[in-house]
């Protein structure tokens, strides 16, 4: 997810994510894999908060923009001002894609550390951030 032309905040060396992330964590955050449907607890987290990046705890969604779907990821219409940046991913066989023909996405990365947060697909023909969970923290509302 690193471009020599872009400065991340953060970087650390390879041992330095492995002793932060478990292996699934850096299977996601740092080689672009995508979580099985429904296994992050936060899909369907309806309390209001906000979701860091799990790799470096910047605030990259608020709760007021998220909409839960029977998909079983996290969606958001909108990420924070700021916070992440996109690249191109190939198709992805958990959204039922195929390498056949020209299916990419817009993959989403944090502007910070670079970790990879999920992607920005059409939903309904409604353009959302399909984030995976395992990715996040949630943080709920202090009162």
């Amino acid at each position: 997810p690193t471009s020599s032309d872009f400065n991340y905040e953060i970087i650390r060396t390879d041992d330095e994510w492995r002793a932060q992330l478990s292996e699934y964590e850096y299977e996601i955050l740092r080689n672009g894999r995508t979580e099985k449907p429904k296994t992050s607890p936060l899909w369907e987290e309806t309390a209001e908060g906000s979701y860091h990046c799990k790799g470096c705890d910047l605030k990259s969604f608020d709760g007021r923009w998220k909409t839960v779907l029977d998909k079983g990821w996290v969606f958001f219409f909108h990420s924070e001002p700021n916070a992440v940046l996109t690249a191109i991913d190939g198709p992805i066989a958990e959204y039922g894609q195929s390498s056949a023909g020209y299916a990419a996405n817009m993959e989403i990365h944090c502007r910070r550390c670079a970790s990879h947060l999920g992607h920005f697909i059409l939903i309904e023909d409604i353009p959302r951030h399909c984030i995976n969970g395992t990715a996040l923290t949630f943080k709920p509302a202090t009162a």
